[in-house]
């Protein structure tokens, strides 16, 4: 299993994509703002759920709850129309108005109305629970620093989908299986081992793996673009997750 750091390359340069969900989150168009909203549960809504079961020590259906409810509350309440990029990343900016909703919230273990004006994403809170359980946490670690891992992953995690779907699009599936082979599985491997396996030659494996990193890294900083409000809280969170690629 390979580190993501071979992800990112000297030569590789950050895309120009223009559309942001921090942004539009905070503006004024309501069909715009749920759309970004959308965007943002999908990368926070487990860092978030998380979050709250750690350090708030809240039950499972407690945090399911007030998960839902704090992004309907920034919906409703337009949260993060106050972001300045200049003072804050907006992971830190998110975490700090979910300490500051739960810590005002009058009944926490309230249940929020299902169906409302926002159309919820299906979210597996069960799943979240499984990780948890499987989770080693570093004991000198904060929840602060729990919540940095796990925006992390979830950014990850999205960058995954999307370059399965693709590549299975384009008719890679083996370029996919490749990657995940070498990059996700723990098991050890190598190029001339993949290549046995997929009755590939090694500069056939050597190539499909460098077609599945560059994809993935695009489709990687895709999400970061979305997921910030200015270039320089980009290339900050870009080089947090793959290095000082430029």
């Amino acid at each position: 299993m390979a580190s993501d750091s071979n992800f990112a390359t000297p030569t590789d340069r950050f895309p120009q994509t223009s559309w942001s969900a921090v942004r539009a989150a905070a503006g004024t168009d309501q069909g715009e703002r749920e759309r970004a909203l959308s965007t943002l549960i999908a990368a926070y809504w487990k860092p978030v759920y998380k979050h709250i079961r750690l350090k708030w020590n809240k039950s499972t259906d407690d945090a399911s709850d007030l998960t839902q409810s704090f992004f309907v509350a920034a919906m409703e309440k337009n949260f993060f129309r106050s972001f300045d990029p200049q003072k804050a990343r907006f992971r830190t900016f998110l975490r700090t108005c979910l300490d500051h909703f739960l810590a005002n919230e009058e009944k926490a273990a309230r249940r929020i109305k299902r169906g409302g004006r926002m159309e919820f994403l299906s979210l597996d809170f069960a799943g979240a629970e499984v990780e948890l359980a499987r989770a080693q946490w570093s004991s000198p670690e904060t929840p602060d620093e729990r919540f940095e891992k796990e925006w992390a992953r979830s950014v990850f995690a999205l960058a995954l989908d999307a370059l399965r779907d693709h590549l299975e699009t384009n008719g890679k599936q083996v370029h996919f299986q490749l990657f995940e082979r070498y990059y996700l599985d723990d098991t050890e491997t190598s190029y001339a081992m993949l290549g046995s396996e997929f009755g590939l030659s090694s500069s056939q494996v050597t190539n499909f793996l460098a077609l599945a990193r560059r994809e993935f890294r695009r489709a990687l900083l895709d999400h970061l673009r979305a997921l910030t409000a200015s270039d320089e809280e980009f290339r900050r969170e870009a080089r947090s997750l793959l290095g000082d690629a430029e």
